[in-house]
């Protein structure tokens, strides 16, 4: 009998621990299912909150504009440009100036061509006319006694008065070339700055990102070696002519106004491009400034115009002018380069997906303030 009670008490204590640890279990499965409820609840909101910036950002276009400039500009799109023969260089057997590629250079041209030029044959036929009528009439054989007239009002009024207009008619365009050569550039011109070195130059981009290109003359073939560790001109198919061209070229966009800041590092150089209408001295410690705008895309060669020191005939200019989209796809490729402008325009596009944010995320802690729990009674 005792037994047998021992038995049924053993049995109801193994019951009631199975019954205990089923009852833990089922607490723990409980326990742990209600914070993943409540995470992904607090997980909805977030998720409509990150999807309405996408939605807006997908439906603003000033958003979209950086990304469809970016696209337009790949950095691996850039490629070295080759000259084209005759162009922007000079030319074996040419007179006269070099074909110009900027409106202030075409001007120039057509006062050098149409009024200079003229005016000067005219007078020097004029003066010879009158040198060859003096060795013919008043020669000694016809004119064995000489005239003492000693003056002439007429003859002194017009040797007077003519110079006067012809040198009025001079004045009048070359003041206009020179008001329209020093108009400052507007404020959103694109700024270089352009450094004179012995001799080399040196070229500086503040607008896209303060990178700086090193330009040196490449090595001649067949001659000593003028810059250690440069190539040879001609090694590359983009390459112009020898002593012109460079290892890193003046890369500029086309059709823009440029403001083109120029100094020196260490004495007198002077920064010119005869094909572009430009020339402007490098002074250490001075900043000299103009504005360049280049007409059509090309490559344009000058070269150090102030004699600076024994290599100053191996310090050339080679300016590469490219569409805007061109440019940018170049600026790219540089370390640190960046569009001129982007940010800029870039600010008011990425704040709109912040603000869609701010404004989706805002409703959630309201709606969760608005349903508290309620303690059970």
């Amino acid at each position: 009998m005792k037994f047998a009670k021992h038995a049924g008490m053993l049995s109801n204590a193994i019951k009631a621990l199975g019954l205990s640890l089923a009852l833990i279990a089922i607490t723990a499965t409980v326990q742990a299912a209600a914070p993943a409820a409540a995470t992904m609840e607090q997980a909805a909101p977030a998720a409509e909150a990150a999807a309405a910036p996408v939605e807006a950002v997908v439906g603003a276009p000033a958003v979209a504009a950086p990304a469809e400039a970016a696209a337009a500009a790949p950095a691996g799109s850039y490629k070295r440009m080759k000259p084209t023969e005759g162009v922007g260089m000079p030319v074996d057997g040419r007179l006269g100036l070099q074909d110009q590629y900027s409106s202030l250079g075409e001007y120039g041209l057509w006062i050098h061509d149409a009024i200079l030029m003229p005016i000067i044959t005219v007078i020097s036929l004029f003066v010879l006319s009158l040198l060859l009528w003096v060795i013919v009439r008043f020669n000694r054989r016809r004119n064995p006694v000489a005239s003492r007239t000693s003056h002439n009002t007429l003859i002194e009024v017009a040797w007077t008065l003519v110079p006067v207009l012809i040198l009025v008619g001079i004045a009048v365009p070359s003041i206009d070339l020179l008001a329209k050569q020093l108009k400052p550039a507007p404020d959103k011109a694109l700024t270089v700055k352009v450094s004179g070195n012995q001799w080399f130059w040196t070229y500086s981009y503040p607008d896209n990102g303060e990178f700086e290109v090193v330009s040196y003359m490449l090595n001649l073939p067949g001659y000593p070696e003028i810059n250690p560790g440069k190539r040879l001109v001609g090694s590359d198919l983009s390459d112009g002519p020898g002593q012109f061209e460079v290892d890193n070229r003046l890369v500029l966009p086309v059709g823009e106004p440029i403001r083109l800041q120029i100094t020196a590092a260490d004495v007198i150089h002077s920064f010119a491009v005869p094909s572009l209408w430009f020339k402007l001295d490098a002074v250490p410690g001075r900043i000299n400034e103009k504005v360049l705008t280049i007409d059509k895309p090309g490559v344009y060669y000058g070269q150090c115009s102030e004699l600076c020191g024994p290599k100053h005939a191996f310090m050339p200019i080679a300016i590469e002018a490219l569409p805007r989209d061109k440019f940018n796809a170049w600026v790219l490729t540089q370390a640190g380069g960046k569009i001129d402008g982007e940010e800029e325009a870039a600010e008011p596009a990425a704040a709109a997906p912040v603000a869609a944010a701010a404004s989706a995320a805002a409703p959630a802690p309201a709606a969760a303030g608005a349903a508290p729990a309620v303690p059970a009674e």
